[in-house]
């Protein structure tokens, strides 16, 4: 038997039971089974879908410098993003307005300030470019992207492709 054991006592077999205390059944209340109801605004997970692009640019870049965001688009769907982007300060301002490539430079280095420029994709005069830099630091005016966003700019923006900044 379960919870049973056998112990020998003076040759005797007493059989003991695993609970000293003697079992009672109570008759438990059948209770009512909750009311099906359809779920609430509370209790429905909800996900925010991504911002547009405030752009009217089919292919190429978007970039908003309010929502320091940036979009890369292709037939006038989104292939990359929203990717955050960082910008220069109001000093360096990075430009606002419609471009379009005019370059491209994987390696590039800036020769008026001594840093490299990974991924740079130009698009504005004085060599306002996408790029790979810190997200968390001012540019000199240029978009900076993280390192797989400014790869994936790179690749995926011909010259020629429109930009937008707003």
């Amino acid at each position: 038997m379960r919870g049973t054991g056998v112990v020998t006592l003076l040759g005797l077999a007493l059989v003991t039971a695993a609970c000293s205390v003697p079992r009672t059944t109570t008759p438990s209340p059948i209770a009512e089974p909750a009311p099906l109801t359809a779920p609430t605004a509370s209790t429905t997970p909800t996900t925010t879908p991504p911002p547009s692009p405030p752009c009217a640019v089919t292919t190429g870049a978007c970039v908003s410098l309010a929502q320091r965001l940036a979009w890369l688009l292709r037939d006038g769907r989104v292939v990359r993003g929203p990717v955050p982007a960082g910008f220069g300060p109001p000093d360096q301002a990075t430009p606002a307005g419609s471009f379009h490539v005019v370059w491209k430079d994987r390696e590039h280095r800036s020769s008026v300030y001594g840093t490299d420029m990974p991924n740079s994709v130009f698009f504005a005069a004085g060599g306002i470019a996408f790029h790979a830099g810190p997200l968390d630091a001012p540019s000199h005016g240029c978009v900076h992207l993280g390192d797989a966003d400014s790869a994936a700019f790179f690749d995926g923006l011909a010259v020629g492709d429109a930009v937008e900044v707003r």
